[in-house]
């Protein structure tokens, strides 16, 4: 087995701007040490955690440290920044770390989640899967170190059970997933159970690629009238140099449950909901209605490097349309450009739109490599959303430039 490792350096200012007249500026020197240990298909391990030295702002008493980042057990978990054993496909596979955009097989309970959502939480997540004859199994948990969120899906390959095992798996499954939020870690909120089964079956398979159809039912257990229905069809490809996924659904919401219930805003909307209405998620009136869902995922890159694909541009856009007016999206896209020396990265995340008060976030970042690609020159910047002890939500934004140096190259 070959070893690889990565050694890298940032040292940047960190700025936080509270918004609307909310609070103090803030300033930090923020150094973070970054060790990649690359053991091949089996075995991975990337650790670091960017202390911020308090360079003003903050009050009287505030501390060197920003106490935020590290008042919790479950901050620990930032120094796992991601771990990795087994391979990703195989018998068994498990990553621990930060969770971005994680969806949860079949994706109509846990879609594009990230558990860092937060920024004054920094939890290190995990997830399982198991694959045994006709069974395939992916459990989950958004912070190994609390009960937060946990959740588990089963796939059962239908063909493998009734005809033996089929020359190509998993044309025809059901799968049930079950997600809850033990309402614990960091600020309390209400818990929440939620639990989906879903069908679905492969229309075409080819070498390259596939197009399959899948339908489901989900509710909440104990929430009388609470449940959803899917269906739709999904098209994924993957080539020496392209990855593309698409997915159109159509869904019914009724009762407070929609498809998605975990999603990208998540860890804000656990405490408050866009709109008006001040609730947390779980106790939050949602309307009974339709919507249709759409989601694009696109990696492309002009050359295959190894076993590593260094994309030159990472595409990812979802999209869900209600019935009475609302429309959520959730955007990203990162680009590697002139010989990979310059990194553009924007994401963006607006829900509730065509309804009072509905929330956005952006953020960008920019990296620049010279000398040879041994030293980067960063920037970044965007708009945040800070729980507080009373369970609102606190606007501000943050701005960082810095430099950095690795061994990358």
């Amino acid at each position: 087995m070959r070893w690889g490792f990565l050694a890298r350096l940032e040292t940047t200012t960190f700025m936080l701007l509270p918004r609307h007249g909310a609070g103090r500026d803030e300033g930090f020197a923020q150094v973070e040490p970054t060790l990649v240990i690359d053991g091949g298909e089996a075995f991975g391990i990337n650790l670091g955690a960017p202390p911020r030295l308090r360079a003003w702002g903050g009050g009287e008493g505030a501390g060197l440290v920003r106490k935020e980042d590290w008042d919790s057990v479950s901050d620990v978990g930032q120094v796992v920044r991601a771990l990795r054993l087994g391979v990703d496909g195989g018998p068994l596979f498990a990553a621990v770390g930060q969770l971005d955009t994680y969806t949860l097989l079949s994706g109509h309970l846990v879609r594009r989640y990230t558990n860092r959502g937060n920024p004054d939480y920094h939890p290190a997540g995990a997830f399982l899967t198991a694959t045994s004859g006709p069974l395939h199994v992916e459990a989950f948990a958004s912070d190994v170190l609390a009960a937060r969120l946990t959740g588990v899906e089963v796939e059962l390959d239908v063909q493998h059970i009734f005809f033996g095992r089929p020359r190509k798996p998993q044309r025809y499954t059901l799968a049930l997933s079950v997600v809850r939020d033990w309402g614990r870690a960091e600020v309390r909120a209400p818990s929440v159970t939620l639990a989906h089964l879903d069908a679905t079956a492969v229309l075409l398979s080819r070498r390259g690629y596939e197009v399959h159809a899948f339908a489901g039912w989900g509710g909440r257990p104990g929430e009388g009238g609470a449940w959803g229905a899917v269906a739709g069809v999904g098209a994924d490809a993957v080539q020496p140099t392209l990855q593309l996924a698409l997915r159109l659904e159509a869904r019914r919401q009724n009762g407070g449950f929609r498809q998605g219930f975990f999603g990208p805003d998540y860890e804000l909307a656990r405490f408050q909901v866009p709109g008006t209405s001040g609730l947390p998620l779980a106790r939050a009136p949602f309307r009974d209605g339709y919507s249709a869902f759409g989601e694009a995922l696109l990696g492309w890159d002009a050359v295959w490097l190894g076993d590593v694909l260094q994309r030159h541009l990472d595409f990812s856009l979802a999209i869900e349309a209600f019935n009475w007016g609302r429309v959520d999206l959730d955007g990203r896209v990162a680009a590697q450009l002139f010989n990979r020396n310059l990194e553009v990265a924007v994401k963006g995340l607006a829900l509730g739109m065509g309804e009072p008060d509905p929330r956005y976030l952006a953020s960008a970042e920019v990296r620049w490599r010279f000398l040879g690609g041994r030293f980067y020159a960063l920037c970044q910047g965007g708009t945040l959303l800070v729980p507080t002890a009373e369970g609102t939500l606190r606007t501000g934004a943050f701005a960082s430039v810095g430099m950095g140096v690795d061994n990358a190259r």
